[in-house]
């Protein structure tokens, strides 16, 4: 795309961090939620798409950050963070479904991890009778099962579930396929759809030589019994782990803390192809791990049938010329590398037996699957989640099953169902150089991690939660994408006001002489809409039209209690400071609060109606930066200001004097001042003769 060149709209467009969560959260609306401070709204709006928030707010990949527009910038905000975030800072529940419990038909599902639960949720909140069977004690999969306790407590997962059990949802557990429960007589008992959403507990292994006799473990039973049956090492032993990916780095940081003297990954890949996430590798190094990319195990050294270590041979490439897992090794190159267990962490597959009898497997023991419809080779029977998919995400299990939902549902109702024909939205396209160069470069605020020396004696959860002022400014650091400025053709007249004043340049002069607002480059600074003479832009979300239409309400409350105080209009930034929960619930009997998405966007007219109202004078409160916060925004007090004196220079003009309107500044550093500062601004309003208007 050249410089200027404008994506086409369609409704189908989303801002790039939405479309790459493989469950489409309102990521955008959510993080400004919480950088104004509403807290309620944000929980509200994640919980509207994604029935496992404590979980993917502790452990989700967070694809949406790899997606973030902020990264033609610096760095993405810290998405997953702010979700934990909001998450235990509110406790708003879903609404309750406003479909008839039970009317959509019976469905059994088969598997409590993510997939399954997701599934649930939605079949639930359709009208469904939903039955979760899971051969476990407790439902939760693979994260309640493998995801060691210092990434992910059971008490995130306990909160999920709790509420995917207020839809109605059912849970039985000690129920196995192919033990003590079958699809035949799931059908039998009344179930419409039966779906089978089951993971992958079996761990690879390798054939080398002396992988045979004491010593070798697993990664996913080792996990499930260092997470459940407190298992500890004996002898202080040096531990190797064979693999490069999540598992095992969460292998060989729960071997750290179950006390291994020494613990050593092994891999094949080199250290930038390595697939566990970058975050991971870089924690367990920091934890003690020692890493040896490029380098395969060829033979396990035993002495006196005690493994003495590991023979490793270079691996020179993992995948060959067409992309496909085929290392190629240096016969020439070995070494030996110490240690006394070895555990492997190289994958997973699925177990065939629990399945066998129920539906129709291929020849290498996999679920005969359709993925268009969602449907095993037996009528009435769907399956999703790992079984079907091959290792990924929790948050992609969760898409999954959201696909199996709907596919269910339609079988219910009779009708046809193809995944290929559901439509997926586009995403926004990158920022352009000449609009990313001139955007504020503020740091990311990093979560709190306990220190490394003291989170490796024990499985306490490692990384901390934001506190509400590093929140509020990480979240702020969105760039809230397609939310600006839009140009109303019929009403411009094209004068150039707003191409002179953007500190972006996204509006644009066509060679024609008109202007084209480039709203996929905005920023939402809002300096332009009441700029303009027109009043030709608006912007696409109702953040500003929101706030301008509280300001009469809140002025004829004001009014109706005026005592001989004089009635104050505060309108103040609703990020940094003023996002704080002292500052939100705030209450003075003379002064009534306004809060916008930042003062830039106050226009002029809507100060001028409150007057109209009568009230005695106008605060407005900006952010003033400070060693906590930066404002993302260019020019804002220059642009106040000068409202602010065109504002007063006319109330003179009419004999209302002209100091009715002042502008203020409030720092975080400032904020136990808030109150003194509005009492200070209604006290020189004093010296003013009260509003004739009133």
């Amino acid at each position: 795309m050249t410089q200027h060149d404008i994506q086409e709209p369609t409704d189908n467009i989303l801002p790039p961090c939405q479309v790459a969560c493989p469950i489409h959260q309102d990521v955008r609306d959510y993080l400004l939620a919480i950088a104004t401070g509403d807290f309620d709204r944000a929980l509200a709006l994640i919980k509207a798409s994604n029935p496992l928030p404590s979980i993917c707010g502790t452990i989700c990949a967070h694809h949406c950050e790899d997606e973030c527009r902020r990264h033609d910038v610096d760095q993405p905000p810290s998405i997953r963070g702010l979700k934990r975030f909001a998450v235990e800072n509110s406790t708003v529940k879903v609404p309750p479904s406003e479909v008839e419990p039970g009317s959509a038909g019976k469905v059994a599902v088969i598997g409590g991890g993510p997939s399954g639960l997701t599934a649930a949720y939605d079949l639930a909140r359709q009208g469904c009778a939903v039955t979760v069977f899971d051969r476990e004690p407790f439902m939760g999969g693979a994260v309640r099962h493998y995801i060691p306790f210092y990434r992910l407590p059971d008490g995130a997962i306990d909160q999920d579930i709790a509420e995917i059990a207020e839809q109605g949802v059912e849970f039985k557990t000690g129920m196995e396929l192919g033990r003590n429960l079958s699809v035949e007589q799931l059908q039998k008992e009344g179930y419409q759809a039966v779906l089978i959403a089951l993971g992958l507990p079996v761990s690879h292994g390798l054939k080398i030589p002396g992988v045979e006799g004491e010593g070798i473990l697993y990664a996913l039973n080792f996990l499930k019994e260092v997470k459940r049956d407190n298992f500890k090492f004996e002898g202080d032993p040096t531990v190797i782990v064979v693999g490069g990916g999540n598992v095992a780095m969460d292998v060989a940081r729960s071997a750290v803390r179950c006390g291994a003297a020494k613990v050593k990954v092994v891999c094949l890949e080199c250290g930038e192809e390595m697939p566990a996430f970058p975050w991971e590798i870089e924690e367990a190094k920091e934890e003690g791990v020692e890493f040896n990319p490029s380098w395969g195990p060829h033979a396990i050294i035993r002495e006196e049938g005690k493994i003495n270590g590991l023979e490793l041979i270079e691996c020179t490439c993992v995948f060959d010329e067409s992309g496909r897992f085929n290392p190629s090794y240096n016969e020439e190159s070995k070494k030996f590398i110490s240690g006394d267990i070895i555990i492997f962490a190289i994958g997973q597959a699925g177990d065939p037996e629990p399945l066998k009898g129920q539906v129709d497997l291929d020849e290498r023991g996999r679920v005969v699957f359709d993925r268009r419809t969602m449907s095993t080779s037996r009528p009435g029977v769907f399956a999703c989640g790992e079984m079907v998919t091959g290792p990924g995400t929790a948050v992609e299990s969760m898409k999954n099953g959201r696909v199996a939902a709907q596919a269910i549902l339609a079988h219910l109702r009779d009708e046809p169902f193809d995944s290929a024909l559901l439509e997926e939205p586009v995403p926004l396209e990158k920022l352009e150089s000449d609009v990313a160069e001139k955007i504020t470069r503020i740091d990311r605020h990093a979560l709190p991690m306990m220190d490394p020396a003291e989170r490796v004696k024990h499985f306490q959860q490692a990384e901390h939660c934001y506190d509400a002022v590093d929140a509020i400014n990480e979240a702020r650091r969105c760039l809230t994408c397609l939310a600006g400025a839009e140009r109303i053709e019929e009403l411009c007249v094209n004068c150039l006001t707003c191409v002179r004043i953007c500190p972006y340049d996204v509006p644009i002069v066509n060679v024609d002489g008109t202007v084209t607002i480039r709203s996929e480059q905005c920023q939402a600074c809002g300096l332009c809409l009441s700029i303009c003479p027109a009043y030709a832009i608006k912007f696409k979300t109702p953040m500003v039209d929101d706030a301008a239409d509280a300001i009469e309400p809140a002025v004829a409350e004001l009014l109706e209690k005026a005592n001989s105080a004089p009635a104050v209009l505060a309108v103040t930034c609703g990020y940094g400071a003023f996002a704080l929960p002292e500052v939100m619930g705030y209450r003075a009997e003379n002064i009534a609060m306004v809060r916008y998405p930042c003062i830039a966007k106050v226009d002029t007219l809507h100060l001028l109606k409150a007057i109209e109202m009568g009230v005695d004078g106008i605060v407005v409160v900006g952010c003033k930066e400070d060693a906590k916060a930066s404002c993302p925004h260019k020019d804002t007090v220059g642009w106040v200001e000068k409202r602010i004196g065109h504002l007063n220079a006319l109330l003179e003009e009419l004999g209302l004097g002209a100091t009715r309107v002042v502008y203020r500044e409030l720092s975080f550093s400032e904020i136990d001042n808030f109150g003194a500062l509005l009492a200070e601004a209604a006290e020189q309003f004093k010296e003013l003769t009260p509003s004739p208007l009133r």
